[in-house]
């Protein structure tokens, strides 16, 4: 009788995701939170019912969801968990067009840091959840991921705040966006900032 061969050990990579789909979030405010996320994100509502609401705002079936199922709580100040949400704008203009549509709708950052590898403005949702719009301040991932071996991070890993209404006007006033999102580590971070940002 022939011997058996020993099975090859076979070692699987790991199949990293597709992409990112969707966040849910529980609330105890469920019209205030839909609302707010339909006016932030500019979503639509996929369907909705007395507790439920699946939002989108690109060609994903749900981007995120709104979910007020009974017995929720309101979460403790300073709970671990989840810290914020980021939305990446394709340009400096339209994140500068979106700050300016949601202050006219009452909706203002509670702070703007200028990270280095993006510029982003942190908003505060009615349950107080974080979200970050931001921009990218590299054109390429790899240089993006470089930057965090660089001094300047090393030197500052939080980032530099900046004035959102500064930087509306000096967008409007044709500033290239390199200054724009210029990143000077040397200013070091606001501690007021600083504090909003971990609240």
């Amino acid at each position: 009788m022939a011997a058996q061969p020993k099975p090859a050990k076979v070692e699987h990579k790991p199949i990293a995701p597709a992409k990112f789909a969707h966040a849910v979030l529980r609330t105890t405010r469920f019209k205030e939170m839909t609302e707010w996320y339909r006016t932030v994100l500019g979503a639509k509502i996929m369907y909705e019912n007395q507790f439920l609401a699946f939002m989108t705002y690109d060609d994903e079936h749900h981007r995120i969801a709104i979910a007020a199922f009974p017995g929720i709580v309101e979460r403790q100040p300073h709970s671990a968990g989840l810290d914020h949400l980021a939305y990446t704008y394709a340009s400096v203009g339209d994140l500068v067009a979106t700050y300016e549509r949601l202050k006219a709708a009452g909706i203002t950052p509670v702070v703007t840091i200028n990270h280095g590898i993006t510029t982003s403005m942190y908003y505060r949702d009615p349950d107080g959840n974080k979200v970050e719009l931001q921009i990218d301040n590299y054109d390429n991932a790899a240089a993006m991921q470089e930057f965090f071996r660089t001094d300047a991070f090393a030197k500052n890993p939080i980032g530099v705040d900046f004035d959102p209404d500064d930087l509306a006007r000096r967008y409007h006033a044709g500033e290239p966006v390199a200054e724009l999102t210029r990143y000077d580590a040397e200013k070091g971070f606001n501690r007021e900032a600083l504090a909003r940002l971990g609240q």
